[in-house]
């Protein structure tokens, strides 16, 4: 008898992680990006180990590679924007005079408009 194939209960909820990662990335100094392709990372093993319990009872593996591409792809990104991120601080001086820098620049738009 065939069995009813379903699909891993993590793999959409991976993607989608996987994919706000690389929007994270750009609004918060890469920290949000470690933290969705983290979690994006964890529910892909979680159903890689359950996919390599039974394969056959499951049809949507290559999604869940495709959650786990991205993910690495959205921590690569965030890592890459938090060395970024890091990089300006130290080049300007600190925190506080990035934060300065940041506080002019939202003066500057505020004036400009």
């Amino acid at each position: 008898m065939d069995q009813v194939q379903q699909k891993l209960p993590n793999a959409t909820t991976a993607l989608v992680l996987g994919i706000i990662s690389f929007i994270a990335c750009c609004c918060s100094m890469g920290i949000g990006g470690f933290i969705f392709s983290g979690i994006a990372l964890y529910l892909v093993k979680k159903d890689t180990k359950l996919y390599a319990e039974d394969p056959t009872a499951y049809s949507n593996y290559s999604q869940l590679n495709t959650a786990k591409i991205i993910a690495y792809i959205g921590l690569a990104l965030a890592a890459l924007s938090f060395l970024w991120s890091m990089y300006n601080i130290y080049s300007l001086g600190g925190w506080d005079a990035y934060m300065e820098q940041v506080q002019q620049t939202m003066d500057q738009m505020q004036n400009a408009g």
